[in-house]
């Protein structure tokens, strides 16, 4: 049964990182959303966040948190190849989950998560806030209207200088790091938002010296006949900019395209348009946390902007990009073997 119109969704935090701060403290601007617990592998940790941000129950295991039955939804916000156990365990409780990207660190994973969901009954999605941001709206609202023709392809790119140090999650295989799995999955979900499943992909890296991704670029074929162009990097900042081409002109959107962001329309006859960069406030997040309070209200199982079969073939396209560039994590099967199940 979706919650009562009238009760805040209580949200409960499992991870206390840089991103749990976030999205708690975008938590204000969700009119109807509340956090009411945090879940952190230490009682330490959990009690010192709970007091950061006035959290009143304080769970020094993922088991007690998800327990906890003042808990509606739950945000898995721990190490990417943690993201399966939690969700699972969330899932397995009873509680709706919001799984932060990328949704698995494999797509056998994801099958399991989302199987276990659709058994349960219960409420599952991937946190791609930038699904939901008022820029991208305007990008598919453009589309629908026609206003590019028919898409022929897609230009996008997330880059950043993160300096070495072989500690540091972005850098580390046991945490799944790289820029694939952080920076990349903005770019092979919005290429697939706009496109689809690829037909054919083609993937090149570099690596670091601890074995992940330093940069990769990615090719995409679609059964349209459209491409994506896609680029990620560790070591270095590019344009951070994304280009929607279409048969009757483009769409431009200003960096960093992954955020809140201005876009210009670009016909091939006629001025260009720009529509502003709305206000939205905080980093923004409160988007993601809209949407689940939005499918829990109406009692849907899944969100219709980015359904669960789609997380799903994301995670099977980064599999493919992973197993044409080599890049494994310890924590996993043989990405064939696992892409056989």
């Amino acid at each position: 049964m979706p919650p009562s119109s009238e009760a805040p969704i209580r949200w409960g935090v499992m991870g206390s990182g840089e991103i749990a701060e976030a999205f708690v403290g975008d938590m204000v601007h969700a009119a109807g959303s509340t956090v009411v617990a945090i879940g952190s592998r230490t009682q330490r940790r959990a009690d010192e966040f709970g007091t950061a941000f006035d959290i009143p129950h304080r769970h020094g295991t993922y088991q007690a948190l998800v327990d906890d039955p003042e808990v509606d939804a739950v945000y898995v916000c721990v190490p990417h190849p943690w993201h399966g156990d939690a969700t699972m365990l969330a899932l397995g409780a009873g509680k709706a989950v919001l799984c932060e990207k990328p949704f698995m660190l494999n797509a056998r994973e994801a099958r399991d998560a989302v199987g276990l969901a659709r058994a349960q009954g219960v409420f599952l999605m991937e946190a791609m806030w930038t699904r939901w941001l008022p820029h991208v709206r305007k990008v598919r609202e453009l589309i629908a209207d026609g206003a590019i023709g028919a898409v022929t392809a897609v230009h996008a790119d997330h880059s950043g200088v993160f300096p070495f140090d072989a500690a540091n999650r972005m850098y580390d295989p046991g945490l799944g790091g790289g820029a694939l799995l952080d920076l990349g999955v903005y770019a092979v979900s919005f290429a697939s938002d706009l496109l689809g499943r690829p037909s054919r992909i083609s993937a090149v890296s570099t690596p670091t010296s601890t074995d992940v991704d330093a940069e990769t670029s990615m090719l995409f074929e679609h059964e349209s006949g459209a491409h994506a162009v896609l680029t990620c990097s560790l070591r270095s900042e590019a344009s951070n900019r994304a280009v929607v081409v279409g048969t009757l002109g483009r769409i431009e959107i200003a960096a960093a395209w992954y955020g809140p962001s201005a876009v210009t329309l670009i016909p091939a006859e006629g001025s260009p348009t720009t529509f502003g960069q709305d206000p939205v406030a905080g980093y923004g997040l409160q988007v993601e946390i809209d949407e689940v309070e939005r499918c829990l209200r109406a009692g849907s199982l899944e969100s219709d902007v980015l359904p669960l079969d789609e997380s799903v073939a994301i995670m099977e396209t980064l599999d493919e990009v992973r197993r044409q560039i080599g890049l494994r994590y310890p924590s996993e099967d043989d990405l064939d073997d696992a892409a056989s199940r």
